[in-house]
């Protein structure tokens, strides 16, 4: 056995007597005992799924210190924490660092005083950092969020390219390259740029069932947020995501103006003030981050109860990757997006003006294609999701819009064929709002200008509204009939897979516009985990309400997040069973000899004074 504070010889020991857990979940016992056996391995695993266990158990096991290679300060500081709260000895070297504190933890990587070491792509390739593993017995390397290494997605780090070296230079060593989110491309890249051909892959289910996801037309979209929010989510912490910087700072300003703690996060930024705000995310309850996708990699805070989209992400990788940032504790969570046909007419501009290669475009362009089809969809959404990352599902899964909701569909030929002979009788080069007065037969002067109330579509569509055609050429647009110009005036083009409709020999079917939205269900309603109505008793929810503040004067003592101490499903099931005993305490899932050591009595005095 190495030289830990622990002196367990399996797996299962230290899952239970360190993390607190009794059994393992999915395929984290195969791929523990993968490293264990000194094999590579590539893990695919959903947000929350459980994969920094499946490193840092071997880690503990093996001889010598496991080395993790982790992209985000932020991510390394609190996953190092986690571990000490465990009793686990663990450290992380970055920049935010002095050099005698650098110059001390080197001194215990060297003399093998640790168990885990976490440090950035940037300071592993150094010599310096090189050198020091040359000199130092390795257990494992570990390369999370390995997702980075793909330049097919917006997360990538050029710095993950070259950490083939860890193969080079350390060839005995076991590599497990870990990533949440990875479609087959990217999983090729990995296994290609990683120099993991042969390794073992491990994929676990990409279901996330405590999420319920929903798309909702866009309509006033900072209003809609708010009324979402007010209904069912009036005291949680959340991630609202924007496209643009300003319209972050906007909407971070409504929320707070409407009584919300609204933080803002975007590159645009000073460094100081972004960490400030991911700092209070992280350690305050009820706070809600208004971010671009600058914001979110790595976060760990298990109870973010929802992530709000108000602009359509770029593909279902973002889309999933940013969705995953809800309920890691397994509470029930929401993922709410608004969408309209200005999204995808501004992606598509994007693309088209991107100074990427031909190849990089047309990928880009199925990755919106696919989200696209999500958003449009009239089947189960995580149906959908699933099958986009190669996954069998059911076709129902009771916890999503269209499953609970029957969407409505309708014969939409006629109007297709409206709608397109429209765009091709103007020209191609009119934007969405024009075309459809032109369908409307409204009389402007711009309409008499161009005389466009001589061509034939001049008034053919009065059967339907405003609304109604605006979601017509959206859909288009997301079934590729329609593409978007490229001189960024927004102008509608025709494509060569609208021909067919567009003679009569295919017909075509859409989703039926809601004229007014549904109010929320009672069972979408009730998702909130912190009601009363999800306690046995009164009492359950009384001994909830004082662990939770017992949670935050201990973490605020340590400087920690309050999650660290205990997750909220660790809580809440000390509020449901309410233990008298240490040993009764013990038992709870998430409760390790370290944190029994350091908190049980505290928590059992809490307990106590609400004993039926």
């Amino acid at each position: 056995m190495p030289d830990t504070n622990f002196s367990f010889t399996s797996p299962l020991e230290i899952l239970k007597h360190v993390f607190g857990y009794e059994s393992f979940r999915g395929r984290q016992e195969e791929i523990i005992h993968q490293l264990l056996c000194g094999k590579d391995a590539l893990v695919l695993m959903p947000t929350g799924g459980g994969k920094s266990l499946c490193f840092q158990i071997p880690a503990l096991l093996r001889e010598g210190v496991g080395v993790v290679v982790s992209p985000l300060i932020a991510l390394m500081q609190d996953q190092v924490e986690a571990l000490k709260q465990n009793g686990v000895r663990a450290e992380f070297l970055n920049s935010s660092q002095t050099y005698q504190e650098n110059q001390r933890i080197e001194q215990q990587v060297r003399q093998g005083e640790l168990d885990l070491i976490y440090v950035a792509p940037e300071r592993l390739l150094t010599d310096r950092f090189l050198n020091l593993l040359s000199q130092t017995r390795l257990s494992l390397f570990a390369i999370d969020e390995a997702h980075c290494v793909s330049q097919w997605g917006h997360d990538f780090r050029p710095e993950y390219l070259q950490l083939t070296v860890l193969h080079e230079r350390f060839p005995e060593i076991p590599r497990v390259a870990l990533t949440a989110t990875a479609d087959e491309l990217t999983r090729r890249e990995i296994r290609l740029k990683l120099g993991l051909e042969q390794a073992g892959i491990f994929i676990s289910s990409f279901d996330r069932p405590n999420i319920h996801y929903r798309v909702v037309p866009k309509a006033n979209a900072k209003q809609q947020l708010l009324d979402f929010l007010k209904t069912e989510h009036p005291n949680d912490s959340g991630i609202v995501y924007c496209m643009s910087r300003k319209k972050v700072e906007q909407t971070a300003e409504w929320l707070t103006d409407h009584g919300y703690t609204a933080l803002p996060y975007h590159a645009g930024m000073e460094t100081k003030d972004r960490q400030r705000h991911q700092y209070r995310f992280l350690r305050e309850e009820n706070i809600i981050v208004v971010a671009t996708v600058a914001f979110g990699m790595g976060i760990d805070k298990p109870n973010v109860r929802f992530v709000a989209h108000l602009d359509l992400p770029k593909s279902m990788e973002g889309y999933y990757q940013e969705t995953g940032r809800a309920g890691r504790d397994g509470e029930p969570s929401d993922a709410w997006m608004v969408y309209s046909l200005s999204d995808v007419i501004m992606i598509r501009q994007m693309l088209a003006k991107s100074e990427a290669s031909e190849q990089h475009k047309r990928v880009e362009q199925q990755k919106l294609e696919s989200l696209l089809g999500y958003c449009e969809t009239v089947h189960c959404r995580r149906h959908v999701i699933l099958r986009y990352f190669g996954e069998d599902a059911a076709d129902s899964c009771g916890n999503c819009d269209t499953c609970q909701n029957t969407v409505e569909t309708w014969d939409a030929s006629i109007a297709a064929q409206k709608a397109l002979s429209c765009v091709f009788r103007t020209g191609q080069r009119f934007g969405v709002e024009y075309l459809i007065d032109v369908l409307l037969g409204k009389d402007s002067d711009r309409i008499r200008q161009k005389r466009h109330h001589e061509i034939s579509t001049f008034g053919i569509g009065k059967e339907l509204s405003e609304k109604e055609w605006r979601s017509v050429f959206r859909q288009l647009l997301a079934m590729d009939m329609l593409n978007v110009d490229l001189e960024g005036y927004g102008g509608l083009r025709l494509s060569s897979k609208c021909k067919p409709v567009l003679k009569g020999e295919q017909g075509l079917t859409m989703r039926k516009e809601q004229l007014v939205a549904k109010k929320a269900s009672t069972k979408v309603a009730r998702k909130n985990p912190l009601n009363i109505s999800h306690f046995r008793s009164q009492i359950a929810w009384e001994r909830w309400e004082s662990l939770r503040e017992l949670r935050m004067d201990l973490a605020r003592a340590q400087n920690v997040p309050p999650y660290l101490i205990f997750h909220d499903s660790t809580l809440r099931e000390m509020a449901e069973i309410g233990p008298q005993t240490i040993d009764a305490l013990s038992r709870i899932t998430g409760v390790g000899e370290t944190k029994l050591q350091r908190y049980g009595q505290k928590f059992l005095e809490v307990l106590q004074q609400h004993s039926e």
